[in-house]
């Protein structure tokens, strides 16, 4: 059975005995992934992640998991439980902590010293930190929870299982199941075994993958890709990733040593993020192999290894500002190797076409997934989510994390193990397990938090559809005086656009219908200055959409002199 949801009210109160489940965030979306879960008054938070602006978001910096649901608790929060340090897991945790900002964190050594700097930028003092690892149990209010190894495109990911008096909830976070990954952690399947042998209630996985068939690919099948492109390019090589992919990165410096070659880090967030996994032991970095990236620059372009941030073509970002030849020291030459190992996240892909294109230009090769193995998903695909069904024989699934494709494509592959309770939900969509039994029993208010700038929250649709209608179809500003005994047009109408027209004379043959209108209200008794503003606003848009094709924004002024 599949429950939807298509009209929802708001949940009733919490049976006693049952928990409650709350999505805040990353059900419908590949990002700001955030769950609440409320027991005996109590919450439990998992996760606290951001979303990166697409295109049609313009101007926003980030998107936030909604906190509205649980504002006016947050004094019942228990702790915040990260799974791991992607930033579509930890990003929104400082704003988070600008509501309450003695919320305990608790999460493994890496996730917790990547949370510390974003704390500092934001000027919050630090909060307790419990760090912890696999097989370690803690408990929190009447949550008993316990933590497993899972191996991700990350070091030192976690699984965690939240034990109440309703059941037992196993949640998986961003997990798949590498059986030769490069630093030997493997998901600890004993466990999962395990826990299906005591009974898990509530089993809440990874949808990311969901449609891809088999299993993914190791992550050791991208060292032989890499040190061929090593081996063949004659002059300088950049490496693209994500600023947390230490796995990646350690293949990179090991096939620079192999081929005589230095490496320096471009972007503040990849020389930060490196720094820590070194100085925790998670990144091995051999004698003499780094340098400075300007001390780089004086190397033959032979022996010059660049890792950069920008694998997903974010604007500011030092890869995209190396294509558009706009980054102060880094300059693409014929002959040099581009290589970005990451996969696209969905909504990315015209922006790192963009990139691609642009360093194509400047005569670089560029070497992607689409063209050689030199990413592979952190993600388990179907096959590996089949295998976890059939160990822990979960009484009820959630699948999380993924849009809603990948998460119906996950409950199918539930459904097909012999799961019978399968439940969809969306951000918002509240489920109680009680009894044993997963059930959608309402929704709560749920939507994007924008933060633009200093603004968090400010931002909302209406603002960002005017901004898109802005950036897309133009404005156009009319400023008429009328004379406040008359009601006759005493100045104007003074046309201004911006994006329709080089030259504001184009604009000339719709200054008499807007007098003629005026006029005309102004006789059937219209003196309401705001009232006369829609009729002009009536008018030229009108004329703008038949001459011009267009449907801009409108500004008028009528002033009274």
């Amino acid at each position: 059975m599949t429950h939807t949801h298509p009209e929802l009210s708001a949940p009733g109160p919490l049976a006693p005995g049952a928990l409650r489940v709350i999505p805040l965030g990353g059900l419908g979306d590949v990002g700001r992934n955030m769950t609440a879960f409320e027991y005996d008054g109590r919450i439990l938070l998992v996760d606290c992640g951001v979303l990166f602006p697409e295109d049609h978001h313009p101007g926003v910096d980030l998107i936030l998991p909604d906190f509205e649901p649980i504002r006016d608790r947050l004094d019942a929060v228990e702790a915040l439980v990260l799974t791991h340090g992607h930033e579509d897991h930890i990003g929104a945790t400082p704003y988070l902590l600008r509501e309450r900002g003695d919320i305990p964190l608790v999460g493994s050594n890496l996730t917790l010293s990547l949370v510390r700097p974003k704390l500092r930028e934001h000027r919050l003092k630090e909060t307790v930190h419990h760090p912890v690892k696999e097989g370690d149990t803690v408990s929190f209010g009447p949550f008993d929870l316990e933590f497993v190894a899972v191996n991700h495109s990350i070091p030192d990911a976690l699984a965690v299982v939240i034990r109440t008096g309703a059941g037992t909830v196993l949640h998986t976070g961003d997990f798949k199941m590498d059986q030769l990954p490069l630093d030997g952690r493997i998901t600890d399947l004993n466990a999962f075994a395990r826990l299906g042998d005591e009974g898990v209630d509530l089993f809440m996985t990874d949808s990311t993958n969901a449609e891809v068939p088999g299993f993914t690919t190791s992550e050791q099948e991208i060292t032989p890709v890499l040190e061929r492109v090593f081996a063949r390019s004659k002059q300088r090589i950049i490496v693209a990733c994500f600023a947390s992919h230490i796995h990646r990165v350690q293949q990179i410096l090991d096939t620079a040593v192999a081929n005589n070659r230095k490496v320096a880090y471009v972007g503040r967030s990849m020389v930060r993020n490196m720094g820590i996994a070194q100085d925790l032991g998670y990144l091995t970095v051999p004698p003499g192999v780094m340098v400075d990236a300007k001390e780089l620059a004086k190397l033959p372009p032979e022996r010059q290894v660049l890792v950069s941030t920008g694998s997903q073509g974010e604007p500011l970002s030092a890869l995209s500002r190396i294509a558009q030849r706009s980054h102060h020291f880094v300059h693409i030459e014929e002959g040099d190797t581009v290589v970005l190992a990451s996969s696209l996240i969905p909504g990315n892909e015209n922006a790192v076409f963009r990139v691609i294109n642009g360093l194509t230009r400047w005569g670089a090769e560029v070497v992607h997934k689409g063209n050689a193995l030199v990413h592979v998903s952190g993600h388990a695909s179907a096959g590996e989510l089949l295998y976890c069904y059939n160990i822990v024989k979960p009484k009820n699934v959630l699948p999380i994390h993924g849009e809603y494709r990948h998460m119906r494509a996950n409950g199918d592959l539930a459904r097909r193990t012999g799961v019978e309770n399968v439940v969809m939900a969306e951000d918002g969509v509240v489920v109680d397990l009680a009894d044993g039994v997963a059930t959608v029993v309402g929704k709560v208010d749920c939507g994007y938090v924008f933060v633009d700038g200093s603004s968090v929250g400010d931002l909302t649709e209406s603002l960002l559809k005017d901004r898109r209608v802005l950036g897309e179809e133009g404005f156009v500003s009319v400023i008429v005086v009328v004379d406040s005994v008359t009601g006759k047009v005493a100045a104007g109408p003074t046309i201004q656009a911006r994006g329709l027209a080089e030259d504001d004379k184009r604009f000339n043959d719709i200054r008499q219908p807007i007098i003629d209108a005026i006029d005309a209200a102004v006789a059937e008794g219209v003196r309401d200055s705001y009232q006369l503003q829609q009729t002009v606003r009536r008018v030229v848009g009108r004329w703008v959409n038949k001459s011009l094709q267009r449907r801009p924004m409108i500004i008028p002024v009528v002033i009274e002199s």
